[in-house]
């Protein structure tokens, strides 16, 4: 499957996951408020809920700094229901990213390392801070869960971005 590069400054694909608990949660398009999107591994990865945790301990941060919280991962509606119950997540959880959109954003994807992993295919990490607009101001994937922008720095920088209207950077098309 063909991956391209989220584009510094582009916007955000516009798309549709299930939520936990019904209804839907989207990215993309025009918002009143700034999006922190964050596409997590999944129910197996330990990395992932620490990461998690760290977010739901500063999620009144990341509001009070004008910004909703979308996070998502591959994961069935069982396994995202599980990981809530058992870290008590208040932020609203997404489910069953397919393939084609983990390629729309760039994503890496793997296979599991053996069936008691996982039983899909699923995304690395993936942390998208997105304007009002719809276009991304911040873009950071990566191909593992040891590398992930660490949230409070992340939001330190965004507060700044966003107090001194900062553009995207990175826009440089090196071709």
């Amino acid at each position: 499957m063909a991956s391209t590069k989220p584009i510094a400054g582009g916007a955000i694909p516009a798309l549709t996951f299930p939520k936990v608990g019904g209804g839907s949660l989207s990215i993309g398009g025009p918002r009143d408020v700034w999006t922190l999107f964050v596409v997590y591994r999944g129910k197996h990865c330990g990395r992932c809920k620490k990461y998690l945790g760290i977010l739901e301990n500063m999620k009144g941060e990341w509001e009070a700094a004008g910004f909703e919280i979308v996070v998502v991962s591959a994961d069935t509606e069982e396994k995202a229901k599980a990981d809530i119950a058992e870290f008590g997540w208040s932020f609203d959880v997404g489910y069953g990213l397919t393939e084609a959109q983990m390629g729309e954003l760039g994503l890496y994807i793997s296979d599991p390392l053996s069936p008691s992993e996982t039983d899909r295919r699923f995304a690395e990490p993936g942390i998208f801070c997105v304007r009002p607009d719809g276009t991304n101001q911040i873009v950071a994937i990566s191909n593992g869960p040891a590398a992930r922008p660490e949230l409070a720095e992340l939001l330190d920088g965004m507060i700044f971005n966003i107090k001194n209207e900062r553009p995207a950077r990175g826009m440089v098309d090196a071709a």
